[in-house]
Formats: structure tokens, sequence, C-alpha cells
């Protein structure tokens, strides 16, 4: 059997893997290999992060064109999508595989295509090749989690990567989650001209973000015409008369009602994908979410550490690459470098309007044991909102009422996620409502609502007492 040693193997080629890579040939001089056994480059830029925003931007076009051109004086016909179309220009932004492998090569590192299997600690076999490092990164990533649907063994569902590539739209689109893909994707789907109905067993969309901002989101998708089921279960998918109907079950009991549909996407969770790995011959520490890490990335086994998906933390391409650097950085500097911190991180969900937070949501600073208050400004009262006949939106700032520290930071908004990134740094940097209320800004402007929004913490924060002469 053919044996190679590296000082570093990176088990994927996604995010995390090749920034560790990356960073430990860069900084360390490591010699390192990749192992990828699906797609070279990962999911987010083959079939998650480019490719869809590819799809949001279309859609968005479409809708725009049909819901305010004529009105604006812009003389044009009916947008109608021809899907083939949309699709053949989404994979002309991707890069071939065979551009990644060069790439990668190119960047001095090897490269192995197949399934690697833990033998011990520091080997790992694919095929008839064993490698050795003392250093392991285990950066696979997560797949689609297929909920206990009776019946969807029987339909073809499809998820975020193979809704890609339909060339034909659906008439009728059920989708099965209410968080990310399945807002992002429902909302699209529906702007190309397809009937779409979203399902989730959550009390409100979006359930990791604030409650407040996702009741906005809700409100906006509902009355852009797309039902939105809560606080239920798909429980079964048949086929029926030429399509297909699904049985919604309300989670807390009660009258089941059927939807139908020609296309089923499942959007209601990730799957760590570990189970190849064969992790119990070398006793690593797994739960459900994935593989346990602690703030710097190792497992419980020395010499492994996990970044990515695959550990559970926060399912993020910006995260992933963090953690590897964070991993890497332990690996050669035990104990030395940062340990990784998620409380300012900034998060979207790209909808029209955008939803995108950092910080604490209201509930999160008020579980924490901080005298919470909060500040909302409406984005239908911005003057730029006035020009695309925004009627849902808001800008939502939580802070500390005794530092009068902001915690957290919620917009829902054309343009959300880049109000947020912008200020994120702020936000870790302890800004206070007051200091966003005195700040000069541009008019008219999408991002002059956080300003209006901290304008009403300062209009009841307590009044200094004067001293007696």
């Amino acid at each position: 059997m053919k044996s190679e040693h590296y000082d570093l193997i990176a088990i994927g080629a996604g995010s995390a893997a090749r920034d560790g890579a990356n960073k430990a040939a860069k900084d360390y001089g490591a010699k390192v290999a990749l192992i990828e056994g699906e797609r070279w480059g990962g999911s987010c830029p083959n079939v998650a992060c480019v490719p869809t925003k590819a799809y949001l931007v279309a859609a968005d076009l479409a809708h725009s064109i049909n819901t305010l051109a004529n009105e604006r004086g812009i003389e044009v016909g009916p947008a109608t999508t021809n899907l083939a179309n949309v699709k053949a220009w989404k994979d002309t932004l991707k890069k071939p595989q065979q551009k990644w492998v060069e790439g990668l090569h190119a960047a001095g590192f090897d490269t192995y295509e197949g399934t690697a299997t833990f033998v011990d600690p520091h080997t790992v076999r694919l095929g008839d090749v064993e490698l050795k490092a003392d250093k392991i990164l285990i950066a696979t990533g997560s797949r689609t989690a297929v909920p206990p649907i009776e019946g969807i063994e029987e339909i073809d569902w499809v998820d975020h990567v193979s809704a890609l590539e339909i060339e034909e739209l659906p008439e009728r689109l059920l989708v099965c989650g209410a968080g990310a893909v399945g807002l992002e994707f429902g909302q699209a789907f529906s702007r190309f001209g397809t009937k779409v109905t979203i399902v989730d067993a959550v009390d409100e969309i979006a359930p990791h973000t604030d409650h407040h901002a996702a009741m906005e989101l809700r409100e906006a998708l509902t009355d852009e015409g797309i039902p939105i089921i809560l606080g239920s279960f798909v429980t079964k998918v048949a086929a029926r008369d030429g399509g297909n109907v699904a049985t919604i079950t309300p989670r807390e009991g009660g009258m089941e009602q059927e939807v139908e549909f020609d296309c089923f996407l499942l959007a209601s969770g990730r799957r760590p994908n570990i189970e190849e790995l064969n992790l119990e011959a070398v006793g690593v520490e797994t739960y459900k979410l994935g593989i346990v890490v602690d703030e710097r990335l190792r497992t419980n086994v020395p010499g492994i550490w996990a970044a990515g998906d695959v550990n559970g933390q926060a399912l993020f391409t910006p995260v992933a690459q963090y953690q590897a650097r964070i991993a890497v950085e332990d690996m050669f500097h035990p104990g030395e470098g940062p340990a990784a911190d998620y409380s300012v991180l900034p998060t979207a969900i790209f909808t029209d309007p955008e939803l995108a937070g950092v910080g604490l949501t209201q509930s999160a600073a008020e579980e924490q044991g901080f005298e919470a208050e909060t500040v909302v400004h409406p984005l239908k009262h911005l003057r730029r909102a006035s020009y695309i006949d925004a009627k849902h939106g808001l800008y939502k700032i939580v802070f500390d009422r005794p530092s009068r520290r902001v915690l957290g930071l919620h917009v829902v908004a054309p343009g959300a996620s880049d109000i947020v990134q912008g200020l994120s740094i702020a936000v870790r940097l302890g800004v206070t409502v007051d200091q966003l209320a005195s700040a000069h800004h541009t008019f008219p402007t999408f991002g002059e609502g956080v300003k209006a929004a901290a304008e009403q913490a300062r209009a009841t924060a307590p009044q200094a007492v004067s001293a007696s002469p």
C-alpha cells in the first residue's frame, strides 16, 4: 500500500479546508494534502452561496419589472422567467472542477480524490493509499437532512443543490422549512412565477433571528402572495392525479390540511458529513449536529481538529474560514492563539427585504440578565423607501439601559446585510446607542434608519442632574 506523510491533512476541499491549508502553508511552511470525495471548492461556490444568490438577483429583477417599472415611467411588458436561461447564466459563474484542482496544485498542495477513513489518529486511508500527518483537520461539511415524512422515498424531492438544476418552472412548489434556504428559494421561485407554499413546525420564520424582525419579514412575504404555514409538520406526501399532495399536521394537534404540489423542496435542516470517516475507530466524540470541538476547534482526540459545518456550531462560510484559521494557529502554537468568539456574528437572509442581524436579540439579551431596552424605526418612514414602495421593514436596536451599550442590531430592509456588516465592528467595540444617534449619515439611504432608531433612545435617556451652585 502506498504511504505518504504530511504536516497537515485536510479532509475536505471547501472554505474551511482551503483556508486552513493556505494558512498552514504560508505561515508555517507546512506540507499539506487535501482530500475531497464530492466537489472541489466545497458547497459555497458550487451549489450554495454563489449560485443561489444569482437566482435571487434574477428573481428580484423580474419582480421589479413587474411591480415598479411601468409606475416609474419605464415602458415594458410583463417579465416572464426562462428558468433554463437563468440556470445557464448561473452555471457560467462556477469554476470548473479541474480549475479548482489546478489552483490547489499551483498553491503547492497535493490533492487526493476519494473518501477518507481514519485508521488511527494520525493516519487516513482512501483506496490503496494511506496518508499520515501529525495534524488532521476534518472539514467535510454538511448536507440536506431528510425529515421523517411518510412517502418521502416515493417522490423526487429537491434541495438547494438539485433545485438549481431545474430547467422548467414547476407550477406549484412546496417548501419544507422556513429558515434562510427555504425563504430565499421560496421567494425566488414565487417571483419567477411558481405558486409557492412554505411550511415549518416553528412558531415564527427564521427562528434564529430576532422575533420582531422575523415577523416583519413574514408579513412582507405574505403580502407578496406566499402562504406560510407555521407550527405544522409535513407528515405525509403522496402522488395523486398526476401531481402530488402533502398532509400538513399542526404541531399541537388539530385539523390536518392538504397542499397540492408538483415540486417538493427540503430546507428544514442539515446533517454533518461524518458517517464515512470511521470516527469511532479513533474515538472522536460526536453529537447530533456533528463533531464536538472546543473553543480552538480541537476534538477530544489530540492531533485532530474539526472546522466548518461538520462541527455544527455556526453553519456559515465566513465562520468556516474563521474556525480553520483558529485551528491552524492552535496546531502550530498550542493554546496561544485566539479562541473562537461568535458573540458579534453578522448574519443575513437574502430575501427582499433582507433580514440581517448582529449581536443579541431582545430575548437573548433578557435571558443573559441585561436590562434590555429596544427602539424600532419603521422602514416605510424613510425617504429612500418611498422610491420602491417599500411597506415592510424595520431597524431595531437592542441596548443595555444602564450602560447604553448596543447589544444587538436587527434590520429588515433592502441591503440590510451591508448595513449590519458595516456596523458590526461598532457593536464589537462597544458603541452606545447615543453614539449611533449622534453620528453623521448620508441622505437618502437605507442605512439612515439605524440613526433614526437610535434617536428614539436619546429621547428617552435619563437626563443629567445639574450640580447646585
